[in-house]
């Protein structure tokens, strides 16, 4: 079975002068979008759509160090963000200062290809750290875009052939501080202290001024956590038919005294990755409300007296019903019954 994929592959650092140049350009086509845009809406209540703005951008490559696809994809994407947040007028793209815009050039099918070992676009070629081997896919849209460091990065959508995974396992995943993720089954991913391990070189680098080096120290905080999330939501779609999660809500909690330990788990990446993966591989996965599963005997289904409850409740991790005399670890039951109630059983 074919489908989508985008693959990300890191551009030799010899060409960031000229993809800079190229970014500052794309700045500049989304600045006059921006600005055109407010003027239509002001004195003529107009919304200019992807089609409208392309008309009065058309030609402008010959000027800029940019391919003409590149350009009428700036105003598609302008007028899909103008929709999206309902706004008239759009933050500016800024090519200098501390608060520059991260470089972002967008590009349609066709406009790059593979050629003599290289990414060909615009005509210039682009070495790359080839990790996929490009050269046995045709590429569709998509980008050049810079991170935080400075490195670029050559982001294509190409046409892979998805194995559908054999496993028929049902899995409930509680998330939570102490183990990021708990499994119906008892597999548990345990906390990591992606941040807190970091935190002091990070604040002396900060002290120091030393902003490459604040930067490089936050990609390697990142980088720990996508490496070991995408393993382990790689490990239970190999495995599961059915994927179902509990309804937690990291931004919510990020805006208590528990915000730093919750952003450190990654609980919105992990499900992000557990839905496209799933969707991918053609798993079913859900997310259901996760009120009283901790509370409640995943054996009876009962809400005994002999539950752990509240804020003094947090620290008890292993408790037995009253009512069947079943002995729970804590979070393992929460996650039977957040499988239950993806099935839509009581």
């Amino acid at each position: 079975m074919k489908q989508t994929k985008t693959l990300k592959v890191r551009v030799r650092d010899k060409y960031i002068p000229l993809l800079n140049e190229m970014a500052r350009s794309v700045n500049f086509v989304w600045n006059y979008i921006n600005e055109l845009s407010d003027r239509a809406i002001r004195e003529r209540g107009l919304f200019l759509s992807a089609y409208d703005i392309q008309k009065y951008t058309d030609g402008s490559s010959a000027e800029l160090p940019l391919h003409s696809h590149t350009i009428q994809e700036i105003g598609k994407e302008y007028a899909t963000r103008r929709k999206q947040f309902k706004k008239r007028k759009l933050a500016w793209r800024k090519s200098g200062g501390v608060r520059r815009s991260l470089g972002w050039i967008p590009f349609k099918s066709g406009a790059a290809k593979w050629k003599n070992g290289q990414v060909y676009h615009n005509g210039h070629s682009f070495k790359v750290w080839d990790s996929y081997d490009l050269s046995r896919y045709r590429f569709k849209a998509g980008s050049f875009s810079e991170d935080a460091r400075g490195r670029w990065y050559f982001n294509v959508a190409v046409e892979v052939e998805v194995e559908i995974p054999a496993g028929q396992d049902r899995i409930g995943i509680d998330l939570g501080l102490k183990d990021t993720a708990t499994c119906s089954d008892g597999v548990k991913l345990e906390a990591s202290r992606y941040y807190r391990d970091q935190e002091a070189k990070l604040a002396v680098a900060q002290r120091a001024g030393k902003r490459q080096r604040a930067r490089a120290i936050h990609a390697k905080i990142a980088n720990r956590r996508k490496d070991v999330l995408h393993k382990f939501s790689r490990a239970l779609v190999e495995r599961c038919g059915v994927i179902i999660v509990g309804d937690v809500s990291p931004t919510k909690l990020a805006k208590t005294k528990m915000a730093k330990s919750v952003l450190d788990t990654g609980w919105g990446l992990l499900k992000t990755m557990l839905e496209y993966k799933c969707d991918s591989a053609g798993i079913v996965f859900k997310v259901v409300g996760e009120q009283y599963t901790t509370q409640t005997c995943s054996n009876c289904g009962t809400l005994p007296d002999s539950r752990p409850r509240g804020i003094a409740g947090l620290g008890i991790r292993e408790w037995s019903c009253s009512a069947c005399g079943v002995t729970h670890d804590r979070d393992v039951n929460a996650a039977r019954n957040i499988l239950a109630l993806g099935h839509e059983r009581p």
